[in-house]
C-alpha cells in the first residue's frame, strides 16, 4: 500500500477535498514518534471531522493517554525510536479498540500475532490512511 508522488513526511495531500463526515466525532489516537508526520497526520484527520488524541510518541506516553480518553480508533507506527509499539497493540485489543499500523518497513517487520490487522506503509498516501481508518472503524 506504498504511496507515490510529492515525497515528504506525508504524501498525496495536495488536492484533498475533506468530506468531513467521513471520520466525524472518531477520536483517532495517534501514536508517531517523527514529530512532522505525527503533526500532518494530526491535521489530516482532523480536517476529517475526528478529535486526535495525543499525538504519542512513546510507548510510555501512549498508554498514559489510554488511561485518560477512550479512543474509537487508533493509528500506531510499529516502530518509536528504539522500542516497538506493541505494548499499546496490545491493551488496545484488551479494550476492543480497533488500530491501524503504519511502518517504513515491509509487513514482515510486523510482529505476526498482529497480521490481521491493516498496515499503511510509510511515506504514508493522506487517502490510503484515511480511507483505511474509515473502513476499520466502519467495520467495528
Amino acid at each position: 500500500m506504498r504511496g507515490n508522488g510529492v515525497g515528504g513526511a506525508m504524501e498525496g495531500c495536495t488536492g484533498l477535498r475533506p468530506d468531513r463526515e467521513v471520520l466525524d466525532g472518531l477520536k483517532v489516537l495517534i501514536v508517531e514518534d517523527q514529530f512532522l508526520l505525527a503533526d500532518e497526520l494530526s491535521l489530516l484527520i482532523e480536517q476529517y471531522g475526528a478529535k486526535v488524541i495525543g499525538p504519542a510518541g512513546t510507548v510510555a506516553s501512549a498508554l498514559r493517554l489510554l488511561g485518560e480518553h477512550s479512543p474509537d480508533i487508533a493509528l500506531l507506527d510499529v516502530n518509536l525510536g528504539a522500542e516497538r509499539v506493541y505494548p499499546v497493540a496490545d491493551e488496545l485489543l484488551r479494550t476492543g479498540v480497533p488500530f491501524v499500523f503504519m511502518t517504513g518497513y515491509d509487513s514482515d517487520a510486523v510482529d505476526e500475532r498482529f497480521s490481521v490487522h491493516p498496515l499503511v506503509e510509510k511515506p504514508v498516501h493522506a487517502r490510503l490512511v484515511i480511507q483505511t481508518l474509515s473502513n476499520v472503524s466502519a467495520s467495528h
